[in-house]
């Protein structure tokens, strides 16, 4: 990966984490949010480790 890939995937990192925090301070902790922070990744970062670092 070239140094314009790791930017991009750590801005996304970097806004993932953002939303995650304000999720994790501002929601009462369930079941529900841990499966919503869980499943997030999911969408995220499986397409962009797909994309970007399996080849």
């Amino acid at each position: 990966m070239n140094t314009g890939k790791w930017i991009r995937f750590a801005c996304i990192l970097g806004l993932w984490l953002f939303l995650v925090y304000l999720l994790w301070t501002r929601a009462e902790h369930n079941f529900m949010m841990v499966f919503t922070i869980v499943a997030s990744a999911i969408i995220v970062f499986v397409p962009l480790y797909k994309k970007y670092i399996r080849k």
